[in-house]
């Protein structure tokens, strides 16, 4: 059995026009969403035993935020990737239980992708920032991931959390 954990960054800063958008930081609700949903993680028994986050200012902010004690690894190539992208770096992985933290719309895509029975959440569609995804797959090896077959564990946003 293998779980993934997908989750959005938190809301980011528009607040300076000239920062590149690598380098763009959480907004002070980002800064509230990523503690809240990192004690939810914790409190459903979802620490995961790697993360795979995007390297870009928000994405690792985020990750900070969670407060998990997990080894990660921060990825260029996860910035702003597309659902194949993502579960390639998901493939290449030995852990029974991950966490992508990326981006939309690549993050939106990939959870449309793999839940066979999508949440009926009013937002799903959308994939809010911060909002997660918890699939479970009936696999031995991240490599044999198949498409729209995993079973939804979770869906949340930071907004049902409050």
């Amino acid at each position: 059995m293998k779980t993934l954990i997908l989750m959005r960054h938190a809301k980011s800063s528009w607040g300076n026009p000239n920062l590149p958008d690598r380098d763009r930081p959480l907004n002070k609700r980002g800064m509230r969403a990523a503690p809240l949903i990192g004690r939810w993680l914790v409190e459903h028994d979802l620490v995961p035993d790697h993360g795979f986050v995007s390297n870009a200012r928000r994405t690792a902010e985020t990750w900070q935020g969670l407060a998990l004690d997990t080894p990660v690894t921060f990825s260029k190539a996860l910035y702003h990737a597309g659902p194949h992208l993502m579960i390639e770096v998901i493939e290449r992985s030995e852990d029974e239980c991950v966490l992508l933290l990326g981006h939309n719309p690549g993050s939106a895509e990939l959870a449309s992708m793999l839940a066979s029975d999508p949440p009926s959440h009013p937002r799903f569609d959308q994939f809010p920032t911060a909002s997660v995804l918890v699939v479970d797959f009936d696999i031995a090896n991240w490599r044999d991931l198949p498409g729209r077959t995993g079973a939804l564990r979770h869906f949340v946003t930071p907004h049902d959390l409050v």
